[in-house]
């Protein structure tokens, strides 16, 4: 079946923004023909190319040099990413190369049966740009959706995750191909080109990979195409053995010849809608896995969007972000907003964490009542993002005391409402922990921060039969019930509806040009990862590469705050913070195997030239940064 048009009708024009103009690659059609067909034309099938396809690239976790970078969590899709810019294409070609392979290699976080933010600057615009990506509720879904119809309660959380119910219409292909018609050089085949060999070939498994197995395979036994992919001869694959997913590469090879035109209303939605209406339940499964909503004709209806970023300026610089239906730049700008009134570099560490928890505490708690789909109901976002009601909620942190949590969210369309009145809020809904994040930049100036998922590590649990890819359970991201009696919030279930997220791709501008690119996985915690990198760098005056390393917190309007281990075991500054009423617990172990919160990516753009690419030192077994020339020490 043919590609339908040069530009993809799956998405929406973008929402005209005036912007600085800067400057620009000029790339004739001689050039991007090369440039295509230098990504297409197979390598030499040598035993050394395999060998090395296979071999695990060695791994830094930051490099800086000229001509482009790329961070990702994994060393194999930030080679795809590479690999590509290395061939002449830009920073959004680079980003669909790296995120397809991570879709091969981090199948447990993201891939093209998920969903998914871009944040893009473009050099000869000077203009930041959106794709929202997110996955919508199927038209047959209602708000009791996930409410047992016998007793008129929630069902069992697992229950909703592990099912057909928590599929969404997937977005991540739509905004693959529709970011490559808008700004890239190459064809969606040539960018999947790297991944598809990898697929192909097979990576080497590592301990993170095989742990994350682990985690999820009882529910993985329960699902005979996710058994027999990811539980190679009936157990884990071994650290160190090869992992192969030809049906994957096959899946790629459909969307590569037909566009993604195979996914959303051709073959491959029969058979995605297929398997979500009557998953492949394992004949010895005694797992309670309720069918799914979802027809073709959802498939054929998903449009990604082009909208307007989130915009705040801080401490003299722009930070740009994804505006609803992710909650991510709107939790984020505020916290920034209300810390602008305080000096945080003048103040000791932990009074300057103090205050980024409460400010972070306060942010959460609007964000839960106000935040949702726009589409369904009415989003303050402009009032959540104004000076004049960061002051309001500003006023509520006691340099000496942390407020108790839960407190209450404030009306930002009612000038005075969250003027100095805490009250008590409600319970902060679940989010699940996985996702994963890359940046990418080219020597033109181009820069992406993009952020992908199937929502918590494994998904739904549901592979498409011989595709070789996890369905999402994104739509457990939706309240399951009201928020109280008198309101019913704007994240209930309903039909085409994105539920809320937390991702947070962010772009910081310094006068108008790239200074930071940054985002990271962790489900809820996503908001607090950027928001305590972007402190880290610009008040506490730390390095990237320390912003990205340093021991997180997390509040998000609870009594408790997660903490890393190494801040729970060494920190000086707990002590201190404990004495205001601030109480830690660890992160949970249920969806990863280590105590930890996010898994950063990131760049910063030094002058001259310069990218710094930043990953994870240690979490998620260490991230992968790499330029396109290194410079010389």
């Amino acid at each position: 079946m043919p590609a339908r048009s040069p530009f993809p009708p799956r998405s929406f024009p973008a929402l005209p923004v005036p912007f600085r103009l800067g400057p620009a690659p000029v790339l004739t059609a001689a050039v991007v023909l090369a440039l295509a067909l230098a990504l297409l034309l197979p390598p030499p099938t040598t035993a050394a190319t395999a060998a090395d396809t296979v071999r695990r690239p060695p791994a830094a976790p930051v490099a800086t040099g000229y001509g482009g970078a790329v961070a990702s969590v994994n060393p194999y899709a930030s080679r795809a990413g590479l690999e590509v810019l290395r061939a002449g294409g830009n920073a959004v070609d680079a980003a669909v190369a790296t995120a397809a392979a991570l879709g091969v290699v981090e199948p447990y976080s993201a891939g093209i049966g998920g969903g998914d933010y871009l944040v893009h600057y473009q050099a000869r615009t000077g203009r930041v740009h959106t794709v929202d990506g997110r996955e919508t509720a199927p038209a047959a879904m209602r708000p009791d959706a996930f409410l047992d119809p016998a007793t008129g309660e929630p069902i069992p959380f697992g229950e909703a995750v592990n099912s057909g119910l928590s599929v969404g219409v997937p977005g991540t292909p739509a905004t693959w191909e529709a970011a490559l018609e808008r700004w890239g050089t190459v064809p969606l085949a040539a960018a999947l080109r790297p991944a598809t060999r990898i697929a192909e070939r097979g990576f080497t498994v590592s301990p993170e990979f095989r742990a994350q197995t682990e985690l999820n395979e009882d529910r993985f036994r329960d699902f005979t195409p996710t058994a027999e992919l990811f539980l190679p001869g009936g157990e884990p694959p071994e650290v160190g053995s090869v992992f192969r997913n030809p049906d994957l590469a096959g899946t790629y090879r459909l969307l590569a010849r037909e566009g993604t035109d195979a996914l959303y209303e051709g073959p491959l939605a029969r058979e995605i809608t297929r398997t979500v209406r009557r998953p492949p339940v394992a004949p010895d499964a005694d797992r309670t896995v309720r069918p799914g909503l979802m027809t073709t004709a959802d498939l054929d209806r998903y449009r990604v969007l082009f909208q307007e970023p989130t915009k705040v300026d801080y401490r003299g610089v722009e930070v740009y972000s994804m505006a609803p239906s992710s909650s991510g730049g709107t939790t984020v700008g505020e916290a920034l907003n209300i810390l602008e009134n305080f000096d945080l570099a003048g103040m000791d560490r932990a009074r300057a964490l103090h205050h980024y928890l409460e400010a972070s505490r306060l942010a959460y708690a609007d964000r839960n009542r106000w935040v949702g789909d726009p589409a369904f109901s009415e989003v303050p976002t402009e009032e959540l993002l104004s000076e004049r009601f960061a002051k309001e909620r500003a006023c509520l942190i006691d340099p000496g005391r942390a407020l108790p949590g839960p407190v209450a969210p404030a009306d930002p369309r009612a000038p005075g409402s969250g003027e100095c009145a805490a009250g008590h809020g409600g319970p902060e809904p679940y989010e699940g922990p996985s996702t994963t994040h890359l940046v990418t930049a080219d020597r033109w100036g181009n820069v992406v921060s993009y952020t992908l998922t199937i929502e918590q590590t494994g998904g739904s649990a549901i592979t498409v039969p011989g595709r070789g890819f996890l369905l999402n359970n994104e739509l457990t991201d939706f309240d399951f019930t009201p928020l109280s009696p008198e309101v019913d919030g704007p994240n209930l279930p309903g039909p085409g509806k994105r539920p809320r997220s937390s991702m947070a791709p962010t772009i910081v501008l310094d006068d108008g040009r790239p200074l930071l690119a940054l985002g990271t996985p962790g489900g809820s915690t996503i908001i607090t990862t950027v928001l305590q990198t972007l402190v880290n760098r610009l008040d506490l005056g730390m390095t990237l590469p320390e912003a990205v390393a340093a021991p997180r917190l997390s509040q998000r309007n609870t009594a408790d705050t997660l903490a890393e281990p190494d801040f729970l075991d060494s920190a000086p500054e707990r002590a201190a913070l404990e004495a205001l009423g601030h109480r830690f617990v660890p992160p949970p172990r249920a969806f990863t195997p280590a105590p930890e919160i996010g898994a950063a990516a990131a760049l910063e753009v030094l002058g001259g030239g310069r990218y710094q690419a930043v990953a994870e030192p240690e979490r998620r077994g260490g991230g992968s940064a790499v330029v396109l020339r290194p410079a010389r020490r």
